[in-house]
């Protein structure tokens, strides 16, 4: 049975836990329950003369965190803290007051600020409207597409949006098509610091199509390189003339962008081209490119469309109304994938709730900053925006560990499982411990932050942070989608984490 969690049950719940977190020092040994000596179990006990008691097998030594942080090589600062999920108790912590770059992990804190603003029940929208009357199946002014911020539109439910303004008995629009993106505030990227090319930094618009990105597609034909630009989905594959491509006889660099009459206008260096192949590319331009596809497929009902215009419609009549999925199922997905793009929506569209308005992806993220130092205790962390995508945001490892002590009922449910390991890297389907967790990836960063559950049942809340930001900031913008010794460096960050979840299991495990 699925548990929908309410606003009012978030709000409950975290609020019983506020004054239930206590502090304390890492412990210097096991807080299990030891021998005293002269008991049976204990090591070198005796008891009666002639009489050796049995004498209990030393327990493994457990490598200390220091050791193995050392044995990792990563360089930088790594920042971890573990608490006990069910009391708040701070059990180990290291660097864990010292900011660090979360990033993705700055989802779960999106995750939680939503539902809590929003409602777990949320749903957005993507609206027809008309401005101006209809009579015999002729609307006599404009035709509006209003994205209400919904992060999960789609060129099918596009498609499906078009047959049901049919269904509606519209057959011609004598006006303007308009596309109204401004629910949300209009940003080109996410962040600046990004290569052009990588399609999970696309523009942010009020509506969203797509996740915002094209598919580019290259192959050869009659010796010659043929190019294709489309908005693919599972069912259709209509192409689009708003973003353009061009081949150039170059070495690098590979991709160039520049906007031009309101395009996105590409160029790709042949000599990377290879055999053929496709790529998903950032869209710059989200209007133009919902308002392309929509008209694609209101023409195949048969209603002509002029060419789309950006604008913002005043309130007009509904003809068509596309909801998304409740807002938690869209959490749990932007947890699971890490979609970028559906947590700056959902983090903007939370702070336009709960402050009326929004200007800018950092201001909304100061709020939702300000949100987590009242509702969480994050007093410590601030955020720069929803994703984790940009490198500037800094959260302690202790922040985090606490504030999901305080949000377990919350967002425990919808983090996705994490796979334990084998030395040799193969997952370990039999080990004793569980974990559901927020991975956070960028160059020479990582973290992972959620929920550890040993075999006797003791849940422990931990967070751990890692960068070598030093190193991050050498990386040429254009090298930053693979960068030298990235992902061997990635590949020591995550067997860092499991061996430090392994540490706290066998340490604190009972």
């Amino acid at each position: 049975m699925k548990r929908h969690i309410s606003k009012r049950f978030f709000l409950t719940t975290a609020l019983s836990f506020w004054g239930t977190l206590s502090l304390a020092k890492a412990p210097a040994r096991s807080l299990r329950p030891q021998a005293r000596p002269g008991t049976a179990g204990a090591t070198g006990a005796t008891g009666a003369v002639g009489q050796a008691r049995t004498v209990a097998p030393a327990a493994p030594k457990i490598a200390s965190a220091k050791a193995l942080i050392g044995e990792a090589k990563l360089g930088g600062r790594v920042g971890f803290a573990v608490a006990d999920a069910k009391t708040g108790l701070l059990l180990e912590s290291g660097e864990a007051q010292r900011g660090q770059p979360p990033a993705s992990v700055t989802k779960a804190i999106t995750a939680l600020y939503a539902l809590d603003v929003l409602g777990a029940g949320h749903r957005f929208y993507t609206e027809l409207q008309a401005l101006g009357p209809v009579s015999n199946g002729v609307l006599k002014g404009d035709l509006v597409l209003k994205g209400g911020g919904d992060p999960t539109l789609s060129t099918d439910r596009l498609a499906g949006m078009a047959a049901s303004l049919k269904q509606a008995g519209i057959r011609e629009v004598r006006g303007k098509f308009i596309v109204d993106g401004t629910a949300l505030p209009s940003l080109d990227r996410i962040d600046k610091d990004q290569p052009d090319h990588v399609g999970y930094n696309p523009a942010i618009s009020g509506i969203c199509l797509n996740y915002n990105r094209v598919h580019f597609e290259w192959k050869r034909a009659g010796g010659k390189w043929v190019t294709n630009m489309d908005a693919r989905s599972q069912k259709y594959q209509p192409a689009v003339s708003f973003a353009k491509m061009r081949i150039v006889d170059r070495e690098q660099p590979v991709y160039t962008y520049q906007s031009k009459a309101g395009r996105d206008q590409w160029t790709v260096a042949s000599r990377a081209l290879g055999k053929g192949g496709s790529r998903w590319l950032p869209v710059r331009q989200p209007e133009l490119y919902a308002g392309e596809v929509f008209q694609t497929f209101a023409r195949a009902q048969g209603i002509q469309l002029s060419a789309p215009k950006l604008g913002k419609g005043r309130a007009g009549h509904v003809l068509v109304r596309q909801q998304s999925v409740e807002l938690r199922k869209i959490c749990q997905g932007f947890l699971k994938y890490s979609n970028n793009l559906t947590a700056e929506m959902v983090g903007l569209a939370a702070t336009r709730a709960r402050k009326g308005r929004v200007s800018s992806l950092k201001g909304s993220a100061g709020e939702m900053s300000r949100w987590a130092s009242a509702k969480l205790g994050m007093k410590q962390s601030k955020l720069v925006d929803h994703s984790g995508l940009g490198d500037a945001s800094n959260v302690t490892a202790r922040d985090m560990a606490l504030a999901l002590v305080k949000a377990r009922p919350v967002i425990a449910p919808i983090l996705k499982p994490i796979a334990l390991r084998h030395e040799n890297g193969k997952v370990n389907k039999s080990h004793p411990m569980s974990v559901h967790a927020k991975t956070g990836t960028l160059n020479f960063v990582s973290a992972l932050a959620g929920y550890a559950k040993g075999a006797d049942g003791t849940v422990l809340s931990f967070a751990i942070f890692a960068a070598d930001t030093g190193k991050r900031a050498k990386i040429k913008r254009d090298d930053r989608e693979k960068p030298q010794g990235a992902r061997g460096w990635n590949k020591r960050a995550k067997g860092l984490q499991q061996k430090l979840i392994e540490r706290w299991g066998a340490l604190y495990g009972s």
